[in-house]
């Protein structure tokens, strides 16, 4: 199944070592790809509505026409890893199409691509960064192929 992983903004050191790993890995199981668009807007003053605005812009101009939306987003709900696993393995099992996953900027989403979203998924109650939430997201991507084929990666369901 064909995954689009859009972000805005790129990765720097320390993290881009781990993430570009997690993407590699996730990679080994879903037909990744990663999109990185900027981040903000341009101009001094930053005005939340504004850049929204234009990360909206400039997402809605990548997202494919053909699959399913899901956007990240702390009001979204979670997923344990699990949970992230049965997701994924329906959508394979029942026609794969083609899936968009989203990682927003500082100021989060338009309303727009909020209405937009298939799915609102949370990667837990606290506000992550971009590069954080990348890393969290690429892992539980890898994490979600393992358990899906039953490699001994995931340790979890233990109390």
């Amino acid at each position: 199944m064909k995954i689009l992983l859009i972000v805005l903004g790129s990765i720097r050191p320390p993290l881009a070592q781990a993430v570009r790993e997690y993407e590699e890995r996730a990679g080994r199981y879903w037909n990744l790809e990663v999109m990185e668009l900027p981040a903000g807007a341009p101009g001094r003053k930053s005005d939340p509505d504004r850049v929204r605005d234009v990360e909206a812009g400039r997402i809605r101009e990548r997202i494919p026409d053909d699959g399913d939306l899901w956007i990240l987003t702390r009001e979204g709900k979670g997923l344990s890893s699990e949970g992230w696993a049965r997701a994924l393995g329906r959508r394979a099992l029942h026609g794969g199409r083609p899936l968009t996953l989203i990682v927003g900027g500082a100021f989060g989403f338009h309303e727009a691509l909020l209405s937009r979203a298939d799915r609102r998924i949370s990667l837990g109650p606290v506000t992550l960064p971009h590069e954080l939430a990348r890393l969290v997201l690429a892992e539980q991507l890898y994490r979600a192929g393992t358990i899906l084929r039953n490699e001994p990666y995931h340790k979890g369901g233990g109390r």
